[in-house]
């Protein structure tokens, strides 16, 4: 079984002083993600995509993927997510396969790049910038009031939570919280847009009356999605896609991110550390506490 941390063995330099001493990466190795479609006569499958990711929650993030790139707009459209057993020895545990419902008719365009996505930056092996943002056509209901005490919180309370980071210093987290702050997933991984995935891919697969309606759509209209880097475009676009309303950053956004937010309605907070952030779209209003002056 693959494992999110990897033990290896390295020389500590301290002082002028080397040690031999033991320590633990991060593991990062490639995801392949493959879909089954067609009539269950006639099944056919496509090789859809490669990430670089830590392993664990790997049927999560295939499902966020999916759902984030327009492959689908529901789980009614997914029969299950499993790990394919007829590979390579060297290739099991990465490589999963998403069966579709036998109604789900393919677009061509949403596939056909056969696209690899690196564990930096998944937006560079889009054929373009144009097929990237026709994905994302969602209209956001408005977050509202921002409470600077629960946005400020969020930080400490992801990062309490993030067991793997706590012993490897080197990997990306995405938190989903409600609107009060309480913590409802959590997840890590080496490629910040897969966190992000494997969040929304957790949400998805819950089926609980609160993440979905009858429909098996998301309602998701007073969350709020941390992330513990950058907000580039991709972040921002799979948020929007999972109609999440405000998305805040440790680090800065984009041009392009906060382009994308504006047109979508979506609240996009960068810089968030210690009693300070940035507020780059929406949210023009701060919640009022009483023991707190606030300008006008």
């Amino acid at each position: 079984m693959r494992t999110p941390v990897s033990p290896i063995q390295i020389i500590r330099v301290e002082q002028g002083a080397a040690t031999v001493t033991d320590d633990i990466l991060v593991t990062e190795e490639p995801l392949e993600i493959r879909l089954g479609h067609g009539p269950q006569e006639d099944r056919k499958e496509v090789r859809l995509s490669v990430t670089m990711r830590t392993p664990g929650n790997d049927e999560e993030l295939a499902l966020g993927f999916l759902f984030t790139e327009g492959i689908i707009s529901s789980t009614s459209e997914v029969l299950r997510v499993a790990y394919c057993e007829d590979v390579k020895e060297e290739e099991r545990g990465n490589v999963v396969r998403a069966e579709l419902h036998p109604a789900v008719e393919l677009d061509p365009a949403k596939w056909q790049r056969n696209f690899y996505t690196s564990s930096s930056c998944g937006v560079c092996g889009k054929t373009s910038i144009e097929a990237v943002r026709t994905q994302c056509n969602t209209t956001l209901t408005p977050f509202g009031a921002i409470d600077p005490k629960v946005i400020t919180a969020l930080p400490d309370r992801m990062r309490e939570a993030q067991t793997v980071f706590k012993h490897t210093g080197g990997i990306h987290a995405a938190a989903l919280f409600d609107s009060d702050g309480k913590l409802l997933i959590l997840r890590e991984d080496v490629g910040r847009h897969n966190a992000v995935d494997k969040v929304i891919g957790a949400l998805l697969a819950s089926r609980t009356a609160t993440s979905e309606d009858a429909s098996g759509q998301l309602t998701t209209n007073n969350y709020q999605l941390l992330v513990s880097g950058r907000a580039g475009f991709e972040l921002v676009q799979k948020c929007i896609m999972a109609g999440i309303p405000l998305m805040a950053a440790v680090g800065a956004p984009s041009s392009l991110a906060v382009q994308l937010a504006k047109e979508a309605g979506l609240t996009l907070i960068g810089f968030l550390r210690g009693e300070r952030f940035n507020i780059y779209s929406g949210g023009g209003v701060l919640a009022r506490h009483p023991d707190r002056r606030q300008d006008t």
